[in-house]
């Protein structure tokens, strides 16, 4: 059965940008799962399996439909236990809601500071006016003044990141030696911020950099075909 994603792009279709739907992306490749990626404007996401879910990811496995890219992550899980797993465990799976949690809570809010005007400029008018409308009343602030106080926010985020650069101390990926979904929780958060602003805006040599640099490589450079 044929398995489509819908994700989340811009003007430009061949730039799909959300963190979520960039940890369902990478989670289908952990797995080995052929796909189809169909990216839709902001604006467009509701009419998608008729009205399914108003946000993406969503995916689509022959009969099954699933939205929130956690859920995705355990019904791919459950559904192809034969293929690699996303968690190892029990406890991996427990152990990725706490890095979900991290990263939404300390991550995210420092990217999007970062990013938001980026985003705003990627959009169409339609999806330009819906971004404004939400973001500013989401961060009562206008764009243009987050925009403006960027380099605060650029400076903190290697501080946010701290946790796992203490834990790449001791291995090179939140799985261990190889990848898990926690991984790809937080490579969703970086390669938001890569595709909307061009970096991840850390120094070079920050071991953060070079965990990225490894996750961009994995399943044949998925994350390279995106820049």
């Amino acid at each position: 059965m044929a398995i489509t994603l819908y994700s989340l792009c811009g003007v430009d279709q061949t730039r799909p940008f959300s963190p979520h739907c960039w940890k369902v992306v990478m989670a289908l490749r952990h797995k080995g799962l052929d796909f189809e990626e169909r990216p839709l404007p902001f604006t467009q996401i509701p009419n998608a399996e008729q009205g399914f879910s108003k946000t993406v990811p969503i995916l689509r496995d022959g009969g099954h439909l699933v939205s929130d890219s956690f859920s995705i992550a355990v019904y791919l899980e459950d559904a192809y236990p034969d293929h690699p797993s996303l968690f190892g465990g029990d406890g991996g799976r427990a152990a990725a809601r706490l890095i979900e949690g991290y990263v939404q809570h300390i991550v995210h809010p420092v990217i999007t500071r970062i990013a938001v005007f980026d985003i705003h400029q990627m959009l169409g008018p339609v999806d330009q006016d819906y971004f404004r409308t939400t973001r500013e009343k989401r961060l009562g602030k206008p764009l243009e003044q987050i925009h403006a106080d960027r380099a605060e926010a650029i400076a903190a985020l290697p501080t946010q990141l701290q946790p796992l650069r203490h834990m790449l101390a001791f291995q090179p990926f939140i799985g261990g030696e190889a990848p898990l979904f926690g991984d790809y929780i937080l490579f969703g958060a970086l390669q938001w911020l890569r595709i909307t602003t061009g970096a991840i805006h850390l120094a070079d040599g920050d071991p953060v950099q070079g965990w990225f640099e490894r996750c961009l490589e994995l399943h044949e450079g998925a994350g390279r075909l995106v820049a």
